[in-house]
C-alpha cells in the first residue's frame, strides 16, 4: 500500500491520525459531492488487486470513518480499532461492491456496526470523540474558548450516557450532517423512528448539560 493509507510492516492497515483528528465536524464538500465524484476506476482497480487504489478510497474516506468511530466510543484506541475493522471489512468486500454508487452510506453502515460489536469491550472512557473530532486543535486563549471546550466535554460525556441506538442517530443526523432518511438508511430502521431517537436523545443531551453544567 502506498503513502495515502498508512501501514505497518505485516501490511496491516493503520489509519493516519493527524489529519483525521483535526478534520472538521463535516466532512469536507469534495467528500460527500456524490457518486459521480466517486471514481469507479479505483473500486474496479482495487477489486482486481491494485493497492494504490485502495489507497486512494481509504485516504478518500479515513477521516469520516474514525471520527464517527470516535464519537460513537468516546475512547482513541477502541476508534481506531474500529477504523482498522472497517476498511478490512472494506477489502474483504469489495467484490460485492457496486461502483456505481457511493461508499460513504456503506461505509457509515459498516462502522456503526462495528462499533456496536465493539461496545462491551468500552473501559472506564476517556472522552475524546467530540474534542478530538472537531477542529479545537488551537489553544485555548481566551474564556469563551475555554466555554466552548467546557461546554464539548458535557455534551461528550452527555452522549456517551445515551442508548447505543440514540447515540448513532444524533451522532449521524447532528453531527455528521446526514439527513434523517441517510440515516434511517444507514440504521436499517424508518424515518419515525429516527426522528423519534433524535428527540429523545436531544432532550436527554439538553437536560445532562444543564445539570452537571450548573455544578461546574
Amino acid at each position: 500500500m502506498n503513502g495515502d493509507a498508512s501501514g505497518e510492516a505485516d501490511g496491516t492497515w493503520r489509519p493516519r491520525l493527524e489529519p483525521i483528528l483535526m478534520a472538521p465536524s463535516i466532512p469536507p464538500p469534495e467528500a460527500d459531492a456524490g457518486p459521480a465524484a466517486e471514481p469507479a476506476a479505483w473500486v474496479r482497480r482495487a477489486r482486481e488487486g491494485d493497492e494504490v487504489a485502495f489507497g486512494l478510497l481509504v485516504r478518500r474516506h479515513e477521516r469520516m470513518v474514525l471520527r464517527t468511530g470516535l464519537r460513537l466510543l468516546g475512547q482513541l484506541d477502541l476508534a481506531q480499532d474500529a477504523a482498522q475493522e472497517t476498511f478490512l471489512r472494506f477489502h474483504k468486500n469489495l467484490a460485492r461492491i457496486d461502483e456505481g454508487r457511493e461508499l460513504g452510506p456503506w461505509l457509515y453502515r459498516v462502522v456503526v456496526n462495528v462499533c456496536r460489536d465493539m461496545a462491551p469491550r468500552w473501559r472506564s472512557p476517556r472522552l475524546v470523540g467530540l474534542e478530538k473530532a472537531s477542529e479545537l486543535g488551537r489553544p485555548d486563549t481566551t474564556e469563551a474558548d475555554i466555554e466552548r471546550r467546557s461546554r464539548l466535554e458535557l455534551v461528550q460525556e452527555a452522549l456517551m450516557t445515551l442508548p447505543m441506538k440514540e447515540r448513532e442517530a444524533i451522532v449521524l443526523r447532528d453531527l455528521e450532517g446526514l439527513s434523517t432518511s441517510e440515516v434511517a438508511s444507514v440504521l436499517g430502521s424508518t424515518e419515525g423512528t429516527v426522528r423519534s431517537q433524535i428527540s429523545t436523545g436531544r432532550l436527554k443531551i439538553k437536560a445532562y448539560v444543564e445539570k452537571r453544567g450548573s455544578g461546574r
